[in-house]
This record gives C-alpha cells, sequence and structure tokens, in this order.
C-alpha cells in the first residue's frame, strides 16, 4: 500500500500527494504504449484544465459532463474539474438525444467535454449548454480542449492552490447515473469523503501502491471503472492502461500485464473460454498433452476448493509440477503472470468459473457493491475468499439483515443522495439511516454474505416456491459455454422456462472450427449441432438444481444482445421487464399445450 503520514480527506490531495512520488513515472497510456502521460505531466494539465474552466467561469458546486471513450484525456480533464471543487461525470456514449436531455438536465451542467462525434447528439438533446469543448478537432461552436489549456495558461489570477485546498469532504465529486432497468436513472451523488473512505477501506483488504498496473475497459460514467482507475489511482498511485474498445481487452491485457485487475462475470466467463481455447488449438500433439494433463490436475484441484475440500498432499505435488510446466506460461500467455488479486463484481458469478481461475493460479474474489455505496462495499483477500460468497462488510461499516432477509448498510460510503430526488433519497432509507440494498442475502457465522438475489426479482412459481432466477442462470450458463445470456422465467408459472442467446464470440469461434458458412444468431440458432449442445447444457445444468428451478422449456433466440441494447445494461445486467414484454410471444409459446418450432426441452 502507498505510503502517506496522514489520509487524505479529499481526492485533490491524494493527487497532489502522489504526483510528486516520482513525476517521470507513466500514469496513464494506451496499449502498445504509443502515448503516454507521466505524472508530471499529468499534474501540470490538471493546473491548466482547471485554470482554463475557471477562466469559462466555472467554479466550485459545478457540474462538468464528460462524453468520451476510454482515452488518456480523460484523466487531466476529470482531475482537473475536480481540482475547483466542480461536479466530474460521464455520461453513456450509447444515450440518445432523449436520454441525455434527462441526464444533462438533472445534473444541471452548461459545460460539456466531449469528442466530435458526439457532438450531433449532444446539441439534438436541446440542454442549453454555456461551453461545448471538443477533443481532436475543431468543430464550428465549440472551444478545443487545446484552447481551453491555452486559456489557463493565460489565466494568471488564478489561485491553483488555493482553490483546491479549499475544496471540502463533503462536496460532490461526482454523479453516478443508475443503469436505468426501468425508468429514468437516478443520478447518485458521491463525494470527496465517500470515495477517499472507499480507497483507504478497500486498499486495507487488497493492497494496491505506486506503480501497480490496470486496465480501464468499462464506461466512466459507471462507478467500476471511476473507482478501479480513477479514484484508485489517484489515492494509490496505479499506472493506467486505457482501453477504447472492449473488443481489445484480451490484447490489452497481455500488453498491460495488470498486478492488480477486475471485470465483470461475463469478460472472465469469455477469458475462460479463451483459455480453454488455448488448449484445443494447441497445433503441437505433445504440448497439447500435457495442457491437457495440466488443466486435469487443475481441475481437480478446483473441484476440491469449490467443495471446500482440503487439497491433498498428493494433488498439491502434482500441481506444483503441473504449474511449473504448463500453467504459469498459459497465465503469462493471458497476461496474469503478475497479478496480485483480482475481483469479479456487477453481478453473480458461477462458482465454476471462480474455480476454473483458481485451478490455474489466478486467484478471484468475489466482490459486491453499488451505486449507492461508492462502489465496493464487501470484499475479502483472495487467500481467504469462499467460493459462493462475496466476502465480508469491509471495515468501517456496518450491516444486518432485516427480516425479509434483505441487507441494510449504513457508514461513511453511503452517497449523499439521489440528484434532485428528495422523496427517493428518503424512501432509500429507513427511520434509523440504513440503506436498503435491494440484495437478499444469508450470513454465516464468520460474517460471510451470499447473495440470494434482487428482492424484487424473485420468482414465485404458480406453486409458491421462491426462486432465485439469477442462481438458475449461473448454473445452466455454467453448463453451456455457447450461451452468451440466459433468462429464466417462471413468476406465477407451473413451471420453469428460459430464453437462451447465443454468445457472438463463442459462436463465431465455433462456426470457424466446424466450418460453418455463416455465423449469423439466425443460423446457429438452427444449426443441429449448437441445439444438441444447448440441450445438452441445460440438462446438464438442471442436474444441478431441485426440481421446481429446473428448466422444463426454452427457447434459443435468432440474435445475439449487445451490451447498452435493448435487453443488457452496459454492465451486462438483464433489462428483466423489457424482455419480458418484448418476447411476450416466445415465452407464451414456452408455457402452450401445443407448443409451436424453436421450442425446445432438455434431453433426460
Amino acid at each position: 500500500m502507498t505510503w502517506r503520514p496522514t489520509q487524505p480527506s479529499t481526492l485533490c490531495e491524494a493527487f497532489q500527494s502522489i504526483a510528486v512520488i516520482d513525476p517521470h513515472a507513466v500514469a496513464v497510456r494506451n496499449v502498445g504504449g504509443s502515448q503516454t502521460l507521466t505524472w508530471g505531466e499529468y499534474a501540470h494539465k490538471v493546473r491548466l484544465v482547471a485554470a482554463g474552466l475557471d477562466s469559462l467561469g466555472v467554479a466550485r458546486g459545478d457540474t462538468v459532463a464528460l462524453m468520451m471513450s476510454n482515452r488518456i484525456e480523460f484523466y487531466p480533464v476529470d482531475v482537473g474539474v475536480q481540482h475547483l471543487g466542480a461536479t466530474s461525470f460521464s455520461v453513456y456514449n450509447t444515450l440518445a438525444a432523449e436520454q441525455l436531455e434527462y441526464v444533462l438536465s438533472n445534473a444541471g451542467n452548461k459545460v460539456v467535454v466531449c469528442e466530435p462525434q458526439y457532438v450531433g447528439v449532444i446539441r439534438a438533446s436541446r440542454v442549453p449548454i454555456d461551453h461545448l469543448i471538443v477533443l481532436d478537432e475543431p468543430v464550428d461552436g465549440a472551444i478545443t480542449l487545446d484552447d481551453l489549456m491555452a486559456r489557463g495558461s493565460a489565466n494568471t489570477t488564478f489561485d491553483f492552490e488555493a482553490t483546491w485546498q479549499a475544496v471540502q469532504p463533503d462536496d460532490v465529486v461526482t454523479l453516478i447515473y443508475t443503469s436505468g432497468t426501468t425508468g429514468n436513472p437516478k443520478g447518485v451523488e458521491m463525494t470527496h469523503s465517500n470515495i477517499a473512505f472507499e480507497c483507504a477501506t478497500v486498499t486495507s483488504v487488497l493492497p494496491a501502491e505506486f506503480g501497480d498496473r490496470i486496465t480501464s475497459f468499462l464506461p466512466s460514467a459507471h462507478i467500476a471503472d471511476r473507482f478501479s482507475a480513477l479514484y484508485l489511482q489517484m489515492w494509490a498511485g496505479i499506472q493506467i492502461t486505457v482501453v477504447p474498445d472492449p473488443r481489445q481487452i484480451a490484447a490489452a491485457v497481455r500488453d498491460c500485464r495488470p498486478t492488480i485487475w477486475g471485470a465483470v462475470p461475463r469478460v472472465w466467463e469469455k477469458l475462460k473460454a479463451a483459455t480453454e481455447n488455448i488448449v484445443a488449438t494447441e497445433p503441437d500433439e505433445q504440448r497439447r498433452q500435457d495442457m491437457q494433463w495440466a488443466f486435469a490436475v487443475a481441475s481437480r484441484k478446483a473441484r476440491a476448493d469449490l467443495a471446500g475440500e482440503p487439497v491433498s498432499d498428493e494433488l498439491a505435488a502434482e500441481y506444483a509440477k503441473a504449474d511449473a510446466a504448463v500453467l504459469s506460461s498459459v497465465r503469462a500467455k493471458l497476461g496474469f503472470d503478475q497479478l496480485k488479486w483480482a475481483i469479479s463484481g456487477a453481478a453473480p458469478i458461477p462458482a465454476e468459473t471462480l474455480a476454473f481461475f483458481g485451478g490455474l493460479g489466478v486467484p478471484i474474489t468475489e466482490i459486491w457493491g453499488m451505486s449507492e455505496l461508492s462502489c465496493i462495499c464487501s470484499v475479502v483477500p483472495p487467500a481467504e475468499h469462499r467460493l459462493g460468497t462475496i466476502g465480508k462488510i469491509v471495515p468501517g461499516m456496518e450491516a444486518r439483515i432485516a427480516d425479509d432477509g434483505e441487507l441494510l448498510v449504513r457508514g461513511p460510503l453511503v452517497m449523499k443522495g439521489y440528484r434532485k430526488e428528495p422523496a427517493k433519497t428518503a424512501e432509500a432509507f429507513d427511520p434509523d439511516g440504513w440503506l436498503a440494498t435491494g440484495d437478499v442475502v444469508t450470513m454465516d457465522g464468520d460474517g460471510y454474505l451470499t447473495i440470494i438475489d434482487r428482492k424484487k426479482e424473485l420468482i414465485i412459481t404458480e406453486g409458491g416456491k421462491n426462486i432465485s432466477p439469477a442462481n438458475v442462470e449461473n448454473v445452466i450458463k455454467a453448463a453451456t459455454p455457447l450461451a452468451g445470456v440466459v433468462v429464466s422465467i417462471g413468476d406465477a408459472r407451473p413451471y420453469m422456462t428460459a430464453l437462451v442467446t447465443l454468445d457472438a464470440e463463442g459462436a463465431a469461434a465455433y462456426a470457424a472450427r466446424r466450418g460453418l458458412p455463416d455465423a449469423s444468431a439466425k443460423a446457429l440458432a438452427e444449426d443441429p449441432e449448437v441445439v444438441a449442445a444447448i440441450c445438452a447444457g441445460v440438462s446438464a445444468g438442471n442436474a444441478k438444481l431441485s426440481r421446481v428451478e429446473q428448466i422444463k422449456r426454452f427457447r434459443i433466440l435468432p440474435t445475439f444482445w449487445e451490451p447498452g441494447g435493448g435487453e443488457l445494461t452496459l454492465t451486462m445486467k438483464l433489462r428483466r421487464k423489457p424482455i419480458l414484454q418484448k418476447y411476450a410471444a416466445e415465452i407464451a409459446e414456452l408455457y402452450s399445450a401445443t407448443p409451436g418450432p424453436g421450442v425446445l426441452e432438455p434431453t433426460s
């Protein structure tokens, strides 16, 4: 952990103490390292951005919106805004003009910093903006980022030191707009104090220090990227490799060789599939056999870990040989050979995926949190992680379980409130200040939490049985590699059914291996071998579920679902209500006495 004599009370204070440790060290870089920003350059540009915005009239308490991809310029802009005591927040680049109008109006900002490609949708939102600042190239009626910094250089009356030192812990540092699975998103107000405590408490569990490395690939509008690839950087001095295209994640990891890293479950699942493909496509027969043996040993160890059983001395010795001969080189090929810790969050992850990476020598600890809690609220070190749990509540926070099983928390991580939503803010808390998380959990005697499901998403069947759809979906997905998304259905129904979509990348690889001419979702959804593989996977998953949880019928949809679309949020959470509405006809057929073509029943 980066040492400092006292803990900073604001992110500005944290940044200023970190930036002087080694001004020549690289703070931010692109994949490949052709573009870099040193800590000295970073600090200088923060000063220029702050002074430039001051010349435009931006002051403490104002808000500035950012709309750009994951790129180097994001950092001095966002941190420069912070040093004014203003609120810097990002909007999702996929927002339509109508959605953008709501977010920008709710935030109350009159300055937007963006890439030129987003100028049209920003202007179409009709939100009155005093200043539009663009990157890369001039746009009529806008100021370029270079112009802004030139203004900052010429602003000789601006007292940078006094301004950032006047920033208070209770000042709102950012707004995090919730995914909006139903209705308009709510703007979660996070303060410097919230985020400073988050950085301090998380690094007390998962140490981070100056020079650690991580990638930034999630949208900066999401709290996960803001915390791990911005605020934690400012707090500990982490080097960031920016990844503008999520399809570059695997290549970026190999290039960055992260020491700390995190991803949502679907990314870990894709990396698992890619790892298994390394073994399947190894051209050298002897090498392939060696890899198959090593992964079989790793799988035995993983199964023991998954069952909570001790690893025998014989297995430990064989695993050590497998690691030295094969697994260590596979980790290096993936880019995880220098990894100190890794996390998974935002949604439940199959225990099999955690066990797979544990067997490979990449221990992942599952974390839990929410935007209203500054990101992470429960975590343990990987060595203490228990498969299937989300760890323990972080030091300094309180937790209790309500009579209906809902997790309630309070403490320094809890948001200031929802932007301009006093009624909704009040609804989120009980009279004693406990925040209702919406998650139903259990807690064991050691304080480890296990998520059952979202309170509002629990299924109650026609027979009155309570079922967790997320649990069913995770079990089926773990047994069905070709499946991209599984949506379990059964609320007020006589039995459980599911909608299944194929994973786009996995489907393409499958088609290539089998020489199929058409890798479209429609063609593959009708391919007999694909259908048989999905049926087998659903059957295998059913074998691990209770009778009332088992999927009786399912439909493979002839489409790929993309993050940010009508069915998935940008962090790949299911938009359940829109899915039920959009696919009402397909769902009706799943419960028909004489279902039409395309409705499948798992093989016994």
